[in-house]
């Protein structure tokens, strides 16, 4: 299969719809300051989270194939992750949540392939490189935690969303493009800032995927481990962070006992979190995350499962108790007593399946006008048509050729003549086909004999409901790629200019080749016409240390001054304290 990435063993599984969130890493347009930023903050992360990480990171990061001296290829982390049963691929920012989920579900990591750049050094509300390969990568090397974020995918990918959770995901996607690019204006970031605090304002009941999210934000992104006094870091937001790996150590910010209450917990991706969740230990997680599962439709199907369906006008599926599966939008149910379901139905394209797979004759072409179907017992008859043996049905006058009428004990009627029937391998009956069909519902008539052959579900009640098709082949152009593009930058000249001086430098340090006059020519330089550049006056100082070269004090001295402006001063403060430089 042709493809505009890389395939292996891994990426060859994900299915055709996911393809189009993966872009071409674009490692050409990585500057040399975005690898000096790359070098900067891996090196701290390295030395202060040796000692504040979960046990797994470090040894994770060798592993993983990350190297704290260049940015990585996506290439060249696939050849080493294949080995721990995974594959990363690089996406254009935020993806959709379900997407990010699903992807997740096949062991596949997706990498931000953008940089931040040296003013968000700390710390970036979008998601970038730094982030995603430096901060989830390591950590799946453990197999517990591997397990758990495969398995977090299979449940969050079927969880069901709100109407308004897409309209959160553009705003928070666009919020973090801005804040990011340096030539984003006051009033966009204003703007889109507020967009995103009147929408936090305005979601109503959280959904199925706001709270999986949440979940998901309190482990894998911002997850402590250990006991409440001496946590450990195994979130990625935290790893990726220097700025927040040592904010979250402090007393002030609250630790909590990890729990399935933070599924209730809102975030802000945008400002450093005031509290943060504490497992003791990889296996809970699972434990968690099993609980909340039991919560999802997706195992308690029933009324409420096809009303949140409804609620998310988005596709969804439900299977009945034979094991047959309806995917559509849906946007009818009717009720009896006791909160069961008499009556679904779907509205446009509708595929039906069984075990993830479609039946034959029953696609979107066929059920392209939606699908409706009654379910449940039929009046003064105890035993369900599902459970029924050719005998009974004989019994009771469901034939082929017969006309019938089936009352159901909910009050629906259905009045026609059975042509055939569609059944599992196992031989139980999953759709009776009728011609010249009437179906009502006290005055309401829901299937005319003019409409053509009526396809009736059979099943006693829905006991799955969860977002997304049951076959993924049932429907071309699933998930939609976002229409905000991350920005590219534009460089002026003088930051091109900039950028080869900062290429000099990595050069004279990989080659070795480094003399006392190429440091200093490049720091009048930088004098001259960068005085604040703080990153290159540290890489410089490096060098001219490592070879106690003269022109060292003039650079330290640069540096010193610098750190007067309190957005260095503790940047160069533990550049200067790494390796007791």
């Amino acid at each position: 299969m042709d493809s505009h990435f890389e395939m292996n063993a891994v990426t060859k599984k994900l299915p055709k719809h996911l393809h189009k969130f993966v872009v071409k890493q674009p490692y050409e347009e990585y500057t040399p300051q975005n690898q000096a930023v790359w070098r900067y903050v891996m090196r701290m992360n390295v030395d202060y989270l040796s000692k504040v990480a979960h046990r797994s990171y470090i040894p994770g990061l060798e592993k993983t194939g990350i190297s704290t001296e260049i940015i990585p290829r996506m290439e060249g982390m696939n050849r080493i992750l294949k080995e721990i049963g995974w594959a990363a691929v690089s996406v254009d920012g935020f993806i959709p949540p379900n997407a990010f989920m699903e992807f997740q579900a096949y062991n596949v990591l997706v990498i931000a392939s953008d940089m931040r750049t040296i003013n968000h050094i700390e710390y970036t509300p979008a998601p970038d490189i730094i982030h995603e390969a430096a901060g989830h990568a390591p950590i799946i090397a453990n197999p517990e935690y591997s397990e758990y974020l495969r398995r977090f995918g299979e449940i969050g990918s079927k969880a069901i969303s709100s109407a308004k959770d897409h309209e959160m995901y553009e705003a928070i996607r666009l919020l973090s493009i801005l804040k990011e690019n340096p030539n984003s204006t006051e009033k966009q970031i204003q703007e889109a800032e507020e967009k995103v605090a009147w929408l936090q304002d305005n979601m109503g009941e959280l959904s199925e995927m706001a709270m999986i999210r949440n979940l998901h934000w309190w482990t894998v992104e911002y997850g402590l481990i250990g006991t409440l006094e001496n946590p450990k870091i195994y979130g990625a937001g935290l790893l990726s962070s220097i700025g927040e790996s040592a904010w979250c150590m402090q007393d002030k910010v609250k630790k909590v006992k990890y729990s399935i209450e933070a599924a209730t917990k809102n975030f802000d991706i945008t400002k450093p979190q005031p509290q943060l969740f504490v497992t003791p230990d990889f296996a809970y997680l699972s434990l968690v995350l099993d609980e909340f599962a039991n919560t999802m439709a997706l195992r308690k199907g029933g009324l409420n499962g096809v009303q949140k369906l409804i609620d998310s006008q988005n596709l969804g599926t439900i299977e009945l108790t034979t094991g047959i599966q309806i995917s559509g939008v849906f946007d009818k149910v009717i009720q009896f007593k006791n909160n069961k379901v008499a009556y679904f139905q779907t509205k446009g394209a509708t595929a039906l399946a069984n075990r993830d797979k479609e039946l034959i004759g029953h696609g979107t072409a066929v059920h392209q006008n939606g699908f409706g179907s009654p379910i449940g017992k039929l009046k003064g008859i105890n035993l369900p048509i599902e459970d029924m043996s050719p005998r009974d049905l004989k019994a009771y006058g469901i034939y082929e050729g017969e006309f019938m009428t089936l009352e159901f004990e909910s009050g629906i009627v259905l009045k026609g003549r059975a042509i055939t029937g569609t059944r599992d391998l196992r031989g139980k009956i999953l759709i009776i086909t009728f011609d010249e069909c009437t179906v009502t519902y006290k005055d309401e008539v829901l299937f005319k004999p003019e409409w053509g052959l009526y396809d009736m579900a059979v099943g006693s009640s829905i006991v799955s409901a969860y977002a997304g098709p049951a076959d993924v082949d049932s429907y071309d152009g699933l998930g939609k790629v976002s229409e905000t593009k991350t920005h590219k930058i534009v460089y002026t000249n003088a930051e091109k200019q900039l950028y080869t001086l900062y290429s000099s430098v990595r050069k004279m340090r990989e080659e070795a080749t480094v003399s006392e006059e190429k440091i200093t020519a490049i720091y009048t330089d930088l004098k001259n016409n960068y005085p604040n550049d703080w990153l290159l006056h540290l890489e410089l100082y490096e060098l001219a240390l490592a070879n106690n070269y003269a022109i060292k004090s003039s650079i330290l001295e640069t540096l010193q001054s610098l750190k007067s402006n309190k957005s260095y001063t503790s940047l160069i403060e533990n550049g200067l304290n790494l390796h007791q430089l």
